[in-house]
């Protein structure tokens, strides 16, 4: 039984679908399960938080392998599943940290991905760390201005970096929650090219056949506040603002074989994923 956090997110679906494929018994922990009607019937849900420690005890009995996503910014909610994991005697974790613990100095983003990486290092867990770089769904935030006013906010200019398919990313969650020989493996997962967001708004308006203009955003906190008119905590803030300066002053980018080598094929490109989320920005 595998036990998949995060089970409705652009990750998790993906996932779930990769495992339900393999065989594998698989339990979801959702907090709305109406986001989850379209997974495959035969997953067991339950409903309930990683904040909640008598869901998540709930959740893991019975459990010998669980996936890890911990969204937003500190420690307790990994704490909290660690924990639970360690007193239901799970015996494989793979856990979804990202690739900005690699940054010297460590940007904001990367501590936080490096403190929850220890409290599942310490765990005693035989576990499998993921480091993926910047998502391809990512795209999916200019999915307004596109529809509104047929333009993209670029933070980042010259700065490249090689977008992941998080199909890719769950392929390879997939392929470690079943196969030995991966615990304490610390993978970096990226796409195959390097592109600014200029160069991703040409291939996704070829793929749409729409115009799509690129402004320059003109300072890194204009796009925060445009990619969040509701606001978010000033620490995230001040780390998206980090993470877009860092990004801007990359003119080369992070790229990996990782998805190839454990895969057995090369990553999905770009233009491939905006050719099937194409509608989204129509």
């Amino acid at each position: 039984m595998i036990l998949i956090t995060g089970a409705t997110g652009n990750i998790g679906r993906e996932l779930v679908h990769a495992l339900d494929a393999a065989g594998a018994e698989l339990r979801l922990l959702v907090r709305d399960p109406d986001r989850a009607a379209a997974l495959p019937a035969r997953a067991e849900r339950f409903v309930g938080d990683l904040g909640e420690p008598s869901a998540l005890a709930a959740a893991l009995r019975g459990v010998e392998g669980m996936f890890l996503l911990t969204p937003g910014i500190g420690t307790a909610h990994t704490a909290y599943a660690v924990a639970a994991a360690e007193a239901a005697g799970v015996r494989r974790l793979v856990h979804l940290s990202s690739a900005n613990v690699l940054g010297d100095p460590m940007p904001a983003m990367g501590r936080w991905h490096h403190e929850r990486e220890e409290i599942v290092r310490g765990s005693g867990i035989p576990a499998t760390i993921l480091r993926p770089g910047g998502f391809m769904t990512n795209a999916l935030e200019w999915v307004e201005t596109i529809r509104a006013e047929g333009y993209v906010l670029d933070p980042v200019g010259p700065g490249r970096f090689a977008p992941v398919d998080p199909a890719d990313i769950a392929a390879v969650a997939a392929l470690v929650l079943t196969e030995d020989g991966h615990d304490g493996a610390e993978y970096v997962l990226t796409g195959g090219e390097c592109l600014t967001v200029a160069e991703q708004v040409r291939i996704l308006a070829g793929v749409t056949g729409r115009r799509i203009e690129v402004r320059a955003a003109k300072t890194p906190a204009e796009a925060v506040r445009a990619r969040f008119p509701g606001g978010v905590p000033q620490a995230l803030a001040d780390a998206i603002v980090e993470g877009f300066t860092l990004m801007r002053a990359d003119t080369v980018g992070l790229r990996t074989d990782t998805v190839e080598r454990l895969l057995g094929r090369g990553p999905g490109r770009f233009a491939a994923w905006c050719a099937r989320n194409a509608d989204a920005f129509r």
